[in-house]
């Protein structure tokens, strides 16, 4: 039996050690590959990586139907481009989860 992803610890925590802030324009390549997903200053973004490797899809259609989940758009890769921003990610293959500072604007 799988482990429920608010209980698997170890993966949380291999998850964490692995996200970094990168420059967006580090990242506009696979945006334009359609692998870029959008993770709201509203959710955690390691919980947010767990749920997606255990294919919560609950949890991800509730999130994505708030809008708090998703592609990255046009406007948001334009606004980050202009803006030189740097932002929190997470690799969950094949997708880069993407979230601004909490702080910054968005």
């Amino acid at each position: 039996m799988k482990t429920k992803p608010e209980n698997d610890t170890e993966l949380h925590a291999k998850i964490n050690l692995e996200t970094a802030r990168l420059p967006w324009a580090e990242l506009q390549r696979h945006f334009a590959q359609g692998t870029v997903v959008f993770v709201s200053a509203e959710l955690d973004l390691v919980d947010v990586a767990v749920r997606i490797s255990h294919d919560d899809k609950d949890s991800i259609a509730a999130w994505m139907g708030d809008g708090k989940l998703g592609k990255v758009s046009d406007a948001q890769a334009q606004a980050w481009t202009e803006a030189d921003a740097v932002l929190w990610t997470s690799v969950v293959h094949p997708f880069i989860l993407v979230q601004p500072d909490k702080g910054a604007l968005h």
